[in-house]
Order: C-alpha cells, then sequence, then structure tokens
C-alpha cells in the first residue's frame, strides 16, 4: 500500500499544548464520515496503517485527517504525558469538527487512548483504536482496558495478532478486536508468515471501511 499522493491542505492549528498539524485527504465523492486519526508515541502519520486508510478511505465517503500532536510538530523524540496528549487533541477538535461531518476520533498506540479518553467529552460518533496499547509489554496486570471500554462510543480495535502490547484474546468482552494475523504493534509481519504484507494492510483498510460503512450516525 503506498503512501497517498496528494492533500486537500496541510493546517496548523494553535493548541495549549502547542502548534498541531492536519493533513487533509478529502473524501472522492460527498462526504458523510470524517476520519480524524493520530500516530503513536514511537512515530508519526508516516505509519503504515494510517497511510494505508488514508489512501482507501476517500473512495468510501470518508475524509481523512491525519494528526500530528504538537510535540511530534515541534521535532522532539519523546511524547509527553497523557494530560498534555489529550490537551492537545482537545484543542485541535474544532478544527476537526469545522467541516460539519461526524467525526470517528482514531489513533494508534497512545494515539488510541487519547481518542479513547476524550471520545465522549468531544461528541465523538465513535472511536477506531489501531493497536490499543492494553499493558505494558510483559505486565498484563497494568491493563489499561478501563479506557478502552469508557469511550461510550462504538469502538473498533483493530490488533496484531502478536502485539506484545496486548494480543487479540486478552480484550475484555465486546470489544474483541479486528486482528490481523501475525501482526506486531505496528502491523509489519515477518516474511515467514502465511499472509503478506500488503494482505495485512488490505485486512486493516476493508475491515475499517465495512465497520464505518455500518455506522449509524
Amino acid at each position: 500500500m503506498s503512501r497517498i499522493k496528494t492533500a486537500e491542505a496541510v493546517e496548523t492549528v494553535e493548541t495549549p499544548a502547542g502548534a498541531a498539524r492536519i493533513t487533509w485527504v478529502p473524501a472522492a465523492r460527498k462526504a458523510r464520515l470524517l476520519l480524524a486519526v493520530s500516530h503513536g508515541a514511537g512515530g508519526g502519520i508516516e505509519a503504515r496503517d494510517l497511510q494505508a486508510l488514508a489512501s482507501s478511505l476517500p473512495a468510501l465517503g470518508v475524509t481523512v485527517a491525519l494528526v500530528e500532536q504538537p510535540w511530534r510538530v515541534a521535532g522532539k523524540k519523546l511524547a509527553p504525558a497523557p494530560k498534555t496528549l489529550d490537551e492537545g487533541w482537545r484543542g485541535l477538535w474544532p478544527a476537526l469538527a469545522k467541516p460539519g461531518l461526524p467525526v470517528v476520533a482514531g489513533g494508534r498506540s497512545a494515539g488510541a487512548r487519547v481518542a479513547c479518553r476524550t471520545a465522549r467529552e468531544l461528541g465523538a460518533c465513535a472511536v477506531l483504536a489501531l493497536s490499543f496499547p492494553l499493558h505494558p509489554p510483559g505486565r498484563p496486570e497494568k491493563s489499561r482496558a478501563a479506557e478502552l471500554t469508557g469511550a461510550g462510543v462504538p469502538t473498533l480495535v483493530v490488533q496484531g495478532g502478536n502485539d506484545p502490547f496486548g494480543r487479540p484474546a486478552e480484550f475484555p468482552e465486546g470489544y474483541e478486536p479486528l486482528e490481523v494475523p501475525y501482526g506486531d504493534h505496528a502491523f509489519a509481519v515477518p516474511k515467514r508468515a502465511e499472509i503478506s504484507q500488503e494482505d495485512a494492510l488490505k485486512i486493516i483498510t476493508e475491515g475499517v471501511g465495512s465497520w464505518l460503512d455500518g455506522l449509524r450516525v
């Protein structure tokens, strides 16, 4: 799955946590939803899953907003505390809501936690949680399930089958993830796997597309 080729605009938004950046990828036909999706603590919007979704969803009438948190825009290597991440997300929400479309809040890893923590407060119609970090690797007793179940809106989790931050079978009832077989936290699959990297991304894009299509908003 290639990187997106074009974007309508790149917008800088001032937030209490600093300047954030939104890359807008418009729907290819009349938009019915906006998916606002952010990155994790170890990377940016170049993540393979985010790029794949931005390439595929516009054809389904979904405008995609790829969100770069202020710490990333500032060139910092380490993400700040969760409270600061939430401040950044809240601060840019008016720009996401401005098109007047129902907004699905999304993110990968730490970005998924932010989306879950703020969904009900900000009026998101649903949450897309990519590689939700259910617990630190090797520390299942440090569960973050309460953040996921507390989102209060329809939620889709997409999880790699070998994600050390939480494998699909570990998730609470009612939040069974869309599994990407063999995938790690970045949805990378080993060369010896029975599916290719392209297959893995197709599972994500088709699964998310079908879920979005079924949302009643």
